[in-house]
């Protein structure tokens, strides 16, 4: 059985704070849109996966991973995966940008 996955446009590229994430609510979850300084655009959960919680939305973002505000921990915005020592993984959305506009 074939799937057929419908592109949702979020946004523009040119209204995304370089290296600072930006959240949307996208059928019921929340999530961060990140541009990266290559240009790239990338979405992750807005939930830290420490097991205390918190939001990434305000982390730091250097390369292509952000730091998570509370617990510093570092993670890849490529695959959503915590850098060691740490463990963990956020979920990862994929992205398109087409015509300077952000499809999910």
């Amino acid at each position: 059985m074939e799937t057929t996955m419908t592109r949702l446009e979020i946004t523009k590229v040119d209204s995304l704070p370089e290296r600072a994430g930006q959240v949307f609510n996208v059928n019921g979850k929340e999530m961060v849109l990140f541009r990266l300084t290559n240009g790239e655009v990338r979405a992750v959960e807005n939930k830290s996966p420490h097991p205390k919680g918190g939001t990434l939305s305000g982390g730091l973002v250097s390369g292509e991973y952000v730091y998570c505000p509370l617990y510093d921990w570092k993670i890849s915005l490529v695959d959503g995966k915590v850098q060691a020592p740490d463990t963990g993984q956020v979920k990862r959305y994929e992205v398109e940008v087409i015509d300077g506009k952000v499809f999910l």
